[in-house]
């Protein structure tokens, strides 16, 4: 068997030539470090900050839910019955017209106990109440390959693996292999609604499609 040694990269340089990037130690030094450090020096420095963290909560809350996830998917199993009960309430009024209110307290509420960027396609009961959205490669299958040694993110060097914590979560759930299931690209025109009254929605359609099965 033979050793086989990294090897160095090229990136961009200056001028729109390249230039050699050594390769990664055995450290934990990330690629994209390793990029960063040999990148040609000018006057602008980047704020050293993405998107992502421009608007990054503290993580305090976020990690407590992930430790209590087992109580959380209990209590959101009965949180959704209790919104499946209210469909007649919905429907009589109004899916398009109770949104508004209701998104308004949604997002507080899930924006506080997880981060939530409100894509309203929540899968929280599958990823052990970690919000993959808070990747900041919005990854919802896992993680990359990047996670630090640490079990950090590669992007944002303080922040956890929202992947790594949505696993460790999910071991506490009594359904916590759903996080196995393989999750559809997002769906950009549903972002900013609210996930509770259209998971309740799609809920109350098939208990109602099963109901006209049984009576046939």
């Amino acid at each position: 068997m033979t050793d086989t040694q990294p090897t160095s990269t090229t990136a961009a340089g200056p001028a729109g030539g390249t230039q050699t990037v050594p390769p990664a130690t055995a450290g934990g030094v990330t690629q994209a470090t390793i990029v960063k450090k040999t990148a040609p020096k000018s006057d602008y420095k980047p704020a050293d900050v993405s998107p992502q963290r421009r608007v990054q909560r503290r993580y305090t809350v976020r990690l407590w839910s992930i430790r209590h996830s087992r109580a959380l998917e209990w209590f959101y199993a009965r949180f959704a019955d209790l919104f499946l009960m209210l469909h007649p309430l919905w429907k009589g009024i109004g899916y398009g017209r109770v949104e508004t209110p209701v998104k308004f307290v949604e997002k507080r509420v899930k924006g506080f106990m997880f981060d939530c960027r409100m894509c309203g396609q929540c899968i929280l009961s599958s990823t052990g109440m970690s919000c993959p959205m808070n990747c900041p490669k919005q990854l919802r299958n896992g993680p990359c390959g990047g996670v630090r040694a640490n079990g950090n993110c590669e992007v944002e060097p303080d922040m956890p693996c929202v992947w790594v914590k949505a696993w460790e979560g999910s071991r506490n759930m009594v359904k916590g292999d759903a996080i196995l299931a393989v999750q559809k690209p997002v769906d950009q025109s549903l972002r900013e609604t609210s996930a509770w009254l259209r998971v309740t929605a799609l809920a109350a359609t098939a208990r109602e499609n099963a109901a006209k099965g049984d009576a046939r």
